[in-house]
């Protein structure tokens, strides 16, 4: 009896252990409650077009029309599919809201009939540039609370859309468009518009998420060539089993078409849900703020994970290297700011592209580019010529400082036998010599040395 006792005490002890632990991580993982609120925007530039749009936000406590949690939140710009309204993709907003982001969906383009993709694509766009007015807006519940950073996001129809408003964006030198994700995006091509086509001008780091057991938009000519043209760093990740409205919450129109086009389908809703945020939510922290561990987990992600397979050609920050110029140091990279590194310290006052190195040792660069993630080259061994404590007086350099020649004199100078290096200890070949001779106007002012045999000099060149 004893035993049958402690035996139930522990088991409810562990229940009260995990379910504690499980509103831990829902509150590590929704930091804000969902706020709502409904703007139609108007659009001059095409006759004061009305765009109706939902918007949910971080707040403090759910609702419509509650507060903005005091802070700045980065923008995600979302299209809906073909016949779907926006409500489809509540598991959407109830996943990026609470982590930080503000979701923006137009209800334009609804009709089963007329639908203008080239008009959606320009609400997508449009609806990027208003969010920043909003931002100044002192009578709107976003004043103030919008950052920069922007993503164009779309499921089918609105994929496609996505496509054709990042396009503009970018042809345009949009600066807070910082990334295009699509979700079985669809081709669109009403009004000889076409998303594929659009492709070739997004140049901003792009993922497309396609269900390879999608028979609505079959990736081979939906997602695929969109991908395939993508001129920036660019991600595509096949789920497998996965299915064209398995991106949405459950949803008559979508799923009747899907239930007459597409087979194979093995995975659940709710795993194609999982497997999208666990990508999507590294990718828009990356990408909309700033975190480069986001990117690598995102990476490590793609080559470990089994539920997916992948393709990538993104080369985001290049790695610096250090080339040597007369003694100088310098990256081949150009950032935002430098650190340069002694032997993995890091050396005071050494923020710019190029360094004299003053002591022996690896030298390595930290570069920190556009997008706030930096890269650090390989170790450049520097050996600087020590040679001050050999300084001898069997030959004689004059003049010393020179400007353009010098003259070597001395008992027995053999001049074959003589080499000229740099204060890093590197040799010089541009100069040339002529009798005693030497001349040394393609050097770069500095310290240089002479070294004939087993004798040196010290040279000033100015």
């Amino acid at each position: 009896m004893k035993d049958f006792v402690t035996k139930n005490i522990r088991e409810f002890l562990m229940l009260i252990l995990f379910f504690g632990l499980m509103m831990l991580g829902s509150q590590a993982f929704s930091q804000y409650q969902v706020g709502h609120t409904q703007i139609t925007f108007q659009d001059a530039a095409r006759g004061n077009r009305d765009i109706q749009t939902e918007i949910y936000y971080p707040a403090s406590t759910s609702g419509d029309d509650v507060s903005m949690v005091a802070d700045t939140f980065p923008v995600i710009v979302f299209g809906h599919g073909f016949v779907m309204a926006w409500s489809a993709y509540e598991n959407l907003w109830a996943e990026f809201v609470p982590r930080g982001y503000i979701m923006v969906f137009p209800r334009t383009e609804g009709s089963i009939t007329g639908t203008d993709h080239q008009q959606f694509g320009w609400d997508l766009q449009f609806l990027v540039t208003e969010m920043q007015n909003e931002n100044m807006n002192t009578g709107s519940i976003f004043y103030q609370g919008v950052a920069q950073n922007t993503a164009l996001m779309g499921h089918s129809m609105g994929g496609g859309a996505a496509f054709l408003a990042a396009d503009s964006l970018c042809t345009n030198g949009n600066v807070n468009l910082k990334t295009l994700v699509g979700l079985a995006p669809a081709e669109s091509s009403t009004n000889g518009v076409s998303s594929i086509n659009s492709a070739l001008s997004v140049t901003i780091p792009s993922v497309v998420l396609s269900g390879s057991s999608d028979g609505v938009t079959p990736p081979i000519d939906h997602h695929i060539p969109m991908y395939d043209n993508l001129a920036g760093c660019k991600t595509f990740i096949d789920v497998l089993g996965g299915a064209h409205c398995y991106f949405a919450n459950t949803n008559t129109n979508c799923d009747f078409g899907e239930g007459t086009a597409s087979t194979g389908i093995s995975i659940t809703r709710e795993e194609q849900h999982a497997i999208t945020f666990d990508f999507v939510n590294l990718w828009l922290d990356y990408t909309l703020k700033g975190d480069c561990h986001a990117f690598s987990e995102f990476n490590d992600s793609l080559q470990n994970s089994v539920r997916v397979d992948y393709n990538q050609v993104c080369t985001l920050n290049p790695i610096p290297v250090i080339s040597e110029n007369n003694g100088d140091l310098t990256s081949s990279e150009t950032g935002v700011s430098y650190q340069w590194y002694l032997n993995g310290s890091p050396i005071s006052n050494s923020n710019s592209p190029t360094i004299t190195p003053t002591q022996d040792g690896n030298y390595t660069v930290e570069v920190i580019f556009a997008n706030g993630c930096p890269e650090i080259s390989a170790p450049y061994l520097v050996t600087l010529t020590s040679i001050q404590n050999y300084l001898i007086r069997d030959f004689n350099v004059y003049p010393n400082p020179a400007t353009h020649q010098i003259t070597i004199v001395g008992d027995q100078v053999d001049l074959h036998q003589l080499s000229i290096y740099n204060y890093a200890g590197k040799q010089m070949f541009d100069y040339q010599v002529i009798g005693n001779a030497i001349d040394v106007s393609q050097f770069n002012k500095g310290i240089y040395f002479i070294r004939i045999g087993d004798y040196i000099k010290k040279l000033i060149i100015q």
